[in-house]
């Protein structure tokens, strides 16, 4: 690893690693995804679930490749007049030049004079292009001599279908412009220098435009293709976890010019000491994504892979392209405040070893009330709803979902979303019978048929995607089961939605415990312990149920959410916890290490003051980049982007910042347990070289693993670092100096 540090610092090498950086990222962008542009979410169902046997089935009908769109016709409520009625009856032969069959069926008027309703049989288009293309003409079609206050709303599988498209239509980059503001701001008000802020946000970014690439790539080779919802997500992590990576890199390479002339030498002690605990962490999150491999829904093994690479990606950048970029400038990168060489912050003062002092006086009682702050959060979490439909799904209501709120109105319910069953030949009669015969369904048609099936339109009473219309299909499915030989499968999209909600409680069953059980195990191999573990995981899964509790009361008060959505709980959980237990790494990994020489107490103290400013400054940035995919008009994101926000402030304010230390400070030395952390300070101290001087570490390093002590250095907060530093006086710095060389 020496080696490796010194070809990434190296004055001769440092440029090769540029360049090849440089060259690799231009091969891989010019080689591209390979995706098609504008890939819409998908549903992503496994083959064994019933909606997607239905949906496999129903392509051999003839009207596999065709699809409809539904023209509303209303006048705000009123009933329409004749006048109107002969306007709709005109725009209903003007649309059959978009018909797939040459005609338009007549309308269909609602019993209270409301609603017309016109179904525009369609052919399949593939492009998002040409669709949205086709949606405006028969948009201007439909609303083209209508009488004044007559409109005509386009819904329907057609509508929503183009609705979708716009919603994601210049997402990317209107995420990324915003991210970049985000980042470039906090980077700039945390370094306080008008150009260092630039080096990490340009490396950064160029990571998070690779990821992109490579993980489509990567997604690809299992035959997923990651539509713009998992791009939205992968961006806004790669940039925030990026970025931390950088801040935290960064802190330790300008607490080492202070200690070393050589800014070179500087970078590679940093690289020693910060890698580590950046990979430690890095990995944890990729661990804990890659669980989603094992889902059911194609939807979350897309985001584990993508988002996996993602973080990858992030940390090679920030462990190899970043330092070698940092050493091309001198110490004046920095400016105006510069770290001077013979300066050192002080561990025993600032806001952060207040603090840490201040806890460990009454630990008990700050982590009670820590415990108190978190369950009171956590309160509403069993008020809770799960699962939005498809016209909650928009923080913006869009002319599809306009639309079909108008047809539930004036129609029977379900009449814009009918269940499709799929039956075999000679039992349709029977089948429509039973279907009849379900409470919740309205009306049963006979459709089309092959050689071997006959397709079923079932109408709901109830609306698409609500409890009502669920039981109507579980009730449905019953009773068709109960039919032998039909072999009915019902699907259409109330089935598809039970199936995905069935689905993603499984994959969150699944999941949770393995992302539980492998951060345990990699805290327990970093730590060498069993009570550490235990403590943070259980501080970090507190916080996650304190952001969704909180989260919860926002949306409903503030937001006017009526639920959330069936996949933001796994995701929220995901990020939450593999993020969170990053900054305790970061604080008990140094915690341990200043253990060795000072003991848990004062350790974890030193921990403190050492870590706080960059640790809070890294927290407080991730939390604005994830609040970033509210920008979108998709409320699954808002939800995610608001409720890893909340938690990451939550985790890196009160649970790193209070209820981690004071229960290191009421398990003292058992907080190892079974390991220990022997205190050899005392043993190398001596009236020329104190505690905090490089002797005493360069001693300490000698008599315990190479693990557990990392190059001498003194412990300083961000914060400090940036107000003021502490000049040494004559003889020390010789002291210094002397050991350094």
């Amino acid at each position: 690893m020496s080696r490796l540090r010194t070809f990434i610092t190296a004055r001769r090498t440092s440029w090769i690693v540029l360049v090849g950086a440089l060259l690799a990222a231009g091969a891989i962008f010019a080689a591209g995804t390979g995706n098609e542009e504008g890939t819409l979410p998908g549903i992503g169902l496994p083959a064994s679930a019933e909606s997607a046997q239905a949906a496999a089935a129903a392509e051999d009908l003839p009207g596999a490749d065709s699809t409809v769109a539904l023209l509303v016709f209303s006048r705000d409520g009123d009933t329409l007049s004749d006048n109107d009625t002969e306007a709709v009856s005109s725009a209903t032969a003007a649309l059959g030049d978009f018909s797939a069959e040459g005609f338009v069926p007549p309308p269909v008027f609602s019993d209270d004079g409301t609603t017309a309703l016109v179904t525009v049989p369609l052919d399949k288009l593939s492009e998002a292009g040409e669709q949205a293309e086709r949606a405006a003409e028969i948009r201007a079609a439909a609303n083209s001599d209508l009488p004044s206050g007559l409109t005509a709303l386009l819904s329907g599988p057609e509508g929503f279908a183009v609705d979708i498209a716009a919603v994601f239509e210049g997402a990317d980059f209107t995420l990324l412009l915003t991210t970049v503001i985000v980042v470039a701001v906090l980077l700039l008000i945390t370094y306080r220098s008008p150009w260092l802020w630039l080096v990490p946000l340009i490396v950064v970014g160029t990571a998070d435009g690779l990821a992109g690439i490579v993980a489509a790539r990567v997604a690809a080779l299992a035959g997923i293709q990651l539509d713009a919802s998992v791009t939205g997500i992968l961006s806004v992590l790669v940039f925030g976890a990026g970025t931390n990576y950088a801040l935290l890199l960064i802190a330790r390479y300008r607490d080492e010019l202070r200690l070393v002339e050589d800014r070179r030498e500087a970078m590679s002690r940093a690289l020693r000491g910060a890698g580590p605990a950046i990979i430690a962490s890095g990995s944890t999150v990729v661990l804990a994504l890659l669980t989603l491999v094992f889902a059911e829904l194609q939807g979350n093994r897309a985001l584990g892979i993508a988002c996996a690479t993602g973080v990858v990606i992030a940390m090679i950048f920030a462990l190899v392209v970043l330092p070698a970029a940092l050493v091309l400038f001198g110490r004046g990168l920095f400016w105006p405040y510069i770290p001077k060489f013979g300066t050192e912050g002080s561990a025993e003062r600032g806001v952060w070893h207040k603090l840490g002092v201040l806890v460990s006086k009454k630990p008990v009682v700050v982590a009670i009330l820590g415990a108190v702050v978190l369950g009171a959060l956590s309160l509403g979490v069993p008020q809770i709803k799960i699962g939005l439909s498809q016209t909650e799904s928009f923080t913006q209501v869009p002319e599809a979902v306009q639309g079909q709120e108008i047809i539930a109105d004036a129609f029977p319910a379900g009449s814009g979303s009918p269940a499709s069953v799929i039956a075999n030949i000679g039992y349709a009669e029977e089948v429509a019978q039973a279907a009849e015969g379900v409470d919740g369904v309205d009306s049963v048609r006979i459709g089309e048929s092959t050689d071997t099936i006959t397709q079923i339109t079932v109408v709901l009473d109830d609306a698409a995607e609500t409890e009502a219309s669920f039981a109507a299909i579980e009730a449905l499915r019953s009773e068709l089961s109960t039919i032998e030989g039909a072999n009915a499968l019902v699907g259409g999209l109330d089935a598809q939605a039970l199936d995905v909600e069935r689905a993603q409680q499984s994959d969150q069953d699944l999941v949770i415990p393995m992302i539980l059980g492998l951060v345990f195990i990699v805290l327990v191999l970093l730590l060498r312990s069993l009570v550490a573990p235990i403590l943070l995981l259980l501080t970090v899964v507190a916080s996650f149920f304190a952001s969704l509790g909180a989260s919860w009361l926002l949306f409903e008060s503030v937001f006017g959410f009526p639920a959330i959505d069936t996949n933001v709980v796994l995701f929220a959980f995901l990020f939450l916890v593999a993020l969170g237990v990053d900054y305790n790494i970061f604080l008990v990994t140094r915690a341990r290490e200043e253990a060795v020489e000072h003991g848990t107490r004062a350790g974890m103290i030193r921990a403190l003051s050492s870590t706080g400013g960059v640790i809070t400054s890294a927290g407080i940035l991730l939390a604005a980049v994830f609040a970033v995919l509210g920008v979108l008009p998709l409320i699954t994101l808002t939800q995610i982007g608001i409720i890893v926000c909340i938690g990451v402030l939550l985790d890196t304010l009160l649970v790193r910042t209070v209820i981690v230390p004071s229960l290191a400070f009421i398990a003292g030395e058992k907080f190892w347990w079974p390991g220990r952390v022997i205190s050899v300070g005392a043993e190398v101290r001596t009236p020329q070289h104190s505690a905090g001087s490089h002797a005493a570490r360069h001693a300490a390093a000698k008599q315990v693993p190479d693990v557990l002590v990392d190059e001498p250095r003194a412990d300083r907060s961000l914060t400090a670092d940036l107000l003021t530093a502490e000049s040494q006086t004559a003889e020390s710095h010789g002291a210094k100096h002397s050991v350094e060389h």
